[in-house]
């Protein structure tokens, strides 16, 4: 990725060293050259000693930073299978230092109980943390509504998180209720609002995470105008519900609200995408927006998780020119990385394949030993090689210097991250947050 260039002081002191070394000439008096030294000394050696110096602490404050990233070595394009094995449970000691300034949110699988290690252990380098608990239904029993997954809850560990950090929690709720139903009654609507805020004050939560959209989307609810606007007033609604409520934690603070959205799959959105729009009209009600920019590629479709040319579209759609963006909206922005890859089949008819973890991720390289290539148009690199059945595989999974390569673009554009999800990544990619 370029980086912003530096103006080279050095350069325009030299230039005017060189200019100011004309006036020294043979014949001038004493005095006029004593005036001289004394300028030569005071207004350019001085000032260039001090930029030296400078320049030598700045180079030792970058070595510094990416010291504490203790795997720089291989922070690159071209790795090999070998560093990875060796490296990759190798997370620096310290692991309080935050690199990155602006918000991370890291969510957490039950069915990756990794992943609950790795937010105590990590504590400090996350702002929220969602672990993945709840799911909002339509009642079996008639046309109500019902919570479920209290019993996955574990207070011991939010307990033990709270006294290693200051790391927010806040569960995601699915909201799997039927939305033409659920969007078409208000009571319903407020039962729903009722139900989750009042399990945050028991639970003692330090708000929620909703993912709603997409299930909207699938229901095809969004392409309905009326049932488009009452769902964003819905959103808006248990934004400010949760807002007016105090964290029990802390009376200073209210309970927090992030929403997940889908990027848009073309230039062009749709009824059914998110888009500035809606930005605009949830962002005093929304604490972050959960950007979902991977699962770009599937089974059918082989390719990388997360182009970078993709995500910066998906960026430009929602913010407009990275040159002129609401800092406050862009803040609220958190950029989806994930922490998982993908294992596709790309020969034969059917293909196939699907999502892995680290843990199988090492076992492939265990086995295969494979050669990897650094692919420049989406920002990933990606090995090949043939199973016991002779099929041909193409393995997608995050390096440190393609969640890197993402880290500093959604710095460029001012956005926090949200990581899906942290039991499923390698040890030493928590020494870039």
């Amino acid at each position: 990725m370029a980086r912003r260039r530096r103006s080279s002081a050095a350069e325009s002191l030299k230039r005017r060293k060189d200019g100011d070394e004309s006036l020294n000439q043979v014949g001038e008096p004493d005095s006029d050259r004593r005036l001289i030294t004394i300028f030569v000394i005071f207004f350019i050696l001085i000032p260039a000693v001090s930029i030296v110096v400078y320049k030598v602490k700045f180079a030792d404050r970058v070595i510094q930073t990416e010291s504490s990233i203790r795997h720089k070595g291989i922070v690159k394009t071209d790795i090999n299978f070998q560093e990875i094995i060796t490296e990759h449970s190798k997370a620096a000691e310290n692991s309080t230092t935050r690199h990155y300034d602006y918000p991370v949110l890291a969510y957490i699988t039950p069915w990756n109980s990794k992943g609950y290690d790795m937010a105590k252990i990590f504590n400090s380098k996350f702002t929220h943390l969602s672990p993945v608990w709840y799911d909002l239904k339509s009642s079996s029993q008639g046309s109500g509504l019902v919570l479920e997954g209290r019993h996955n809850a574990d207070k011991g560990w939010i307990q033990d998180l709270r006294s290693r950090g200051n790391a927010l929690i806040l569960p995601r709720v699915v909201l799997e209720a039927i939305p033409g139903e659920m969007l078409k009654k208000r009571k319903l609507r407020e039962k729903a609002i009722n139900f989750i805020v009042t399990e945050c004050k028991d639970m003692e939560y330090d708000g929620i995470v909703l993912e709603s959209w997409s299930r909207w989307a699938a229901y095809g609810v969004l392409h309905d105008p009326d049932l488009r606007k009452t769902a964003l007033k819905f959103v808006k609604q248990l934004g400010d519900a949760l807002h007016s409520t105090s964290s029990l934690r802390n009376n200073q603070q209210h309970m927090q609200f992030m929403y997940v959205v889908g990027p848009p799959r073309s230039e062009k959105l749709q009824m059914y995408d998110f888009g500035p729009e809606d930005l605009q009209f949830l962002k005093d009600s929304v604490d972050g927006f959960s950007l979902m920019t991977y699962d770009f590629s599937n089974p059918q479709n082989p390719g990388p998780n997360a182009p970078v040319k993709w995500i910066d579209l998906t960026l430009k759609l929602l913010l407009g020119s990275s040159n002129n963006i609401d800092s406050n909206i862009a803040r609220k922005l958190l950029l989806g990385i994930n922490f998982y890859g993908n294992d596709f089949v790309i020969s034969g008819d059917s293909g196939g394949g699907g999502a892995i973890t680290g843990r199988d991720y090492l076992a492939l390289l265990q086995k295969h030993k494979p050669t990897f290539r650094w692919d420049k148009e989406s920002g990933e690199h990606l090995f090949m090689y043939r199973d016991d059945k002779n099929i041909k595989h193409a393995v997608f999974y995050p390096t440190l210097m393609s969640i890197l390569l993402r880290l500093e673009n959604a710095r460029l554009w001012g956005i926090g991250i949200s990581i899906w999800e942290i039991g499923q990544g390698l040890d030493y990619f928590f020494d870039l947050l």
